[in-house]
């Protein structure tokens, strides 16, 4: 997970798993033969596509194949970590803009690993929230050469955590984690390893997330639709104070 730098304007400062907004490049059909069995859905397809193409900038993980050495082994092959260490510099030019996705698939001949995304959750921001996002979670595997570091500028520190650690943490005072981020951590904490939580993943429904506020007696409460699987549906909200 990642420190998202205190300067952000939404959940600064908090610990979180890698991932950001999905650019419009990412819906440029282009981009399809640099793609290794993507959603069928334009729009599921664009998500992906950022989902790899924000984890490449923010953490230095790219799960891609080398079209090349794949090729040549009749196979995919995913890129090793010496050559994803000849491509850290692309980061920050991927996310400035002034590298498009594509041409840097293309020159690196590159084919992002789609298949290799397992749809996780899916939360949508309540409308009572000033700022509202459509959020979608994966699980994938990281390659063990990969070495996952945080970018310096969205965010600013990196860990890995287990599940447990993080909601302890959370728990006391010692790291800030939103709402979302909790629950997921939380449902992700149910499995004991990782071919427990793809395969877990791959038998669920995804049901979205959409939470609610409900006034009770002794206060407000923020809820989420008990179907979709979460160990806690409903929390307190703290109150506001008066001005």
């Amino acid at each position: 997970m990642v420190v998202r730098h205190h300067q952000i304007d939404f959940a600064s400062g908090a610990l979180v798993f890698p991932g950001g907004k999905v650019d419009e490049q990412d819906f440029d059909d282009k981009l399809q033969p640099y793609l290794t069995d993507a959603h069928e859905e334009r729009d599921m397809r664009a998500i992906q596509v950022s989902a790899i193409r924000e984890a490449f900038e923010e953490c230095g993980v790219l799960l891609a194949y080398d079209k090349v050495a794949s090729g040549a082994q009749g196979s995919n092959a995913m890129i090793s970590g010496e050559r994803l260490k000849s491509l850290d510099d692309c980061r920050p030019q991927l996310n400035d803009g002034s590298l498009p996705l594509l041409t840097f698939l293309e020159r690196e001949q590159l084919s992002l690993a789609c298949d290799q995304l397992v749809h996780f959750a899916h939360w949508i921001t309540p409308p009572m929230v000033p700022r509202r996002f459509d959020t979608h979670f994966y699980l994938a595997i990281a390659p063990t050469d990969h070495l996952a570091i945080h970018d310096g500028y969205e965010s600013v520190d990196s860990v890995w955590i287990s599940a447990d650690q993080a909601m302890q943490d959370a728990k006391d005072g010692k790291r800030t984690v939103i709402f979302p981020t909790l629950r997921n951590i939380e449902k992700l904490g149910l499995s004991k390893s990782v071919d427990g939580a793809i395969s877990a993943a791959l038998a669920d429904k995804i049901v979205p997330v959409l939470p609610w506020t409900e006034k009770r007696d002794d206060g407000t409460y923020l809820l989420i639709p008990p179907e979709a699987g979460y160990l806690i549906n409903e929390e307190k909200m703290p109150a506001r104070e008066k001005g």
